[in-house]
């Protein structure tokens, strides 16, 4: 027996004898007799790619494998057939292959589209964050994703001290010029440091609006500053000690 078509053959005997199914108990789950299944199973005939798939569902089984060994014995066994039989060996075992080869490719097209799905799913949702922003051990948060601007959404705060003076994890920016309309991670950052110095900036949602305007100016009058209202260098650096 050629080497590929013993691997199917072994394969085969594996899983029904795991699965403890007699021949007639097989016979009787799936459309093949028992007749077929002692040939298949002894390496008398080569079983077609459905007779392959049927077995691997009846027992439990991935048949993606099999079908795999099953294209590649049916292609040894074309290749072994006596001169005799080679005309109908040959048909039996081509269909077997293109059966064989349709099914892998589906269950293999079935995998991937699944994958992506699942893929694209974890992109979108994120299911393994919280709805609240955490600091990332760069000390930046989200601030390594694009900024979506959600009306409405306050993001947490959670101003540490760190080496470089306090931070909220969104964004580390000195010099990042903000006024009104600006939004971003830097917006978010600033209006966290603003509450935490007691200068209410409203909603931080990383929107720069009159009332965060109004509280950079409460805290440029407090530190000395000129009171514009725009956020600069000068305003960060009071901001981060």
């Amino acid at each position: 027996m050629d080497e590929r078509v013993r691997q199917l053959v072994v394969q085969l005997r594996r899983l029904k004898d795991r699965s403890g199914l007699s021949l007639a108990a097989l016979a009787a789950k799936t459309s093949y007799s028992r007749s077929s299944w002692e040939r298949y199973l002894n390496g008398k005939q080569l079983p077609p790619a459905d007779a392959v798939e049927q077995l691997a569902l009846v027992c439990g089984a991935d048949p993606v494998r099999l079908l795999v060994l099953h294209e590649v014995a049916a292609d040894a066994w074309s290749e072994e057939a006596p001169a005799g039989e080679a005309g109908a060996l040959d048909d039996d075992a081509e269909r077997a292959r293109r059966g064989g080869r349709r099914r892998t490719w589906a269950l293999v097209g079935a995998v991937i589209a699944l994958s992506v799905a699942l893929v694209a799913t974890l992109l979108v949702t994120h299911p393994w964050r919280e709805d609240e922003v955490t600091s990332s051990g760069d000390g930046l948060g989200n601030a390594q994703e694009p900024f979506v601007f959600v009306k409405g959404r306050s993001r947490p705060c959670e101003v540490k001290r760190k080496a470089g003076g306090l931070t909220a994890g969104y964004s580390s920016t000195r010099t990042t010029l903000m006024d009104l309309k600006t939004s971003g991670w830097e917006v978010v950052e600033a209006q966290c440091l603003l509450k935490f110095h007691h200068f209410d900036p409203g909603v931080t949602d990383g929107s720069y609006g009159p009332r965060s305007k109004e509280a950079a100016k409460g805290f440029q009058k407090e530190r000395g500053l000129v009171v514009d209202g725009v956020v600069g260098p000068d305003t960060w650096g009071e901001l981060r000690r």
